[in-house]
């Protein structure tokens, strides 16, 4: 159903790798400022872009690298602990749009808390997508 197929607990956990998220919006700073600011809190790696600031740390030291972040960038928009893919895979027009249809139904289910993947979706694709 919606073009899924279910796998066994942990199949696919060898693609993922269990870390610390803390999320900041594109207005908490520049690239320079939150990497400066994110490599004296501890971080292991940081992502910007126009969106925002993701900043990703060791599951055990989330919680002190957030606080240390507070007080040079403010409160973060996220924190939590994450699975972040070890590889993506580029999602062309076709297979977007039903993954994006399985995601869909899968936050639909009461049972589902969150769900995590590998995909990218590419600009240009999303925007054939939504029209």
């Amino acid at each position: 159903k919606n073009g899924g197929n279910l796998g066994t607990e942990g199949s696919v956990a060898h693609g993922f790798e269990r870390l610390g998220l803390i999320v900041y919006p594109a207005d908490a700073g520049d690239e320079e400022k939150v990497l400066e600011a994110a490599l004296e809190a501890g971080a292991e790696d940081i992502a910007s872009s126009d969106d925002g600031h993701e900043i990703w740390t060791a599951p055990d030291d989330l919680h002190a690298v957030a606080e240390s972040l507070e007080k040079s960038l403010g409160e973060a928009e996220t924190v939590k602990l994450a699975w972040k893919p070890n590889l993506t895979v580029d999602m062309d027009e076709k297979n977007a749009g039903t993954l994006l249809k399985l995601i869909d139904a899968l936050d639909d289910d009461d049972d589902v808390q969150t769900v995590w993947g590998n995909y990218d979706i590419s600009d240009e694709v999303m925007e054939k997508i939504e029209a």
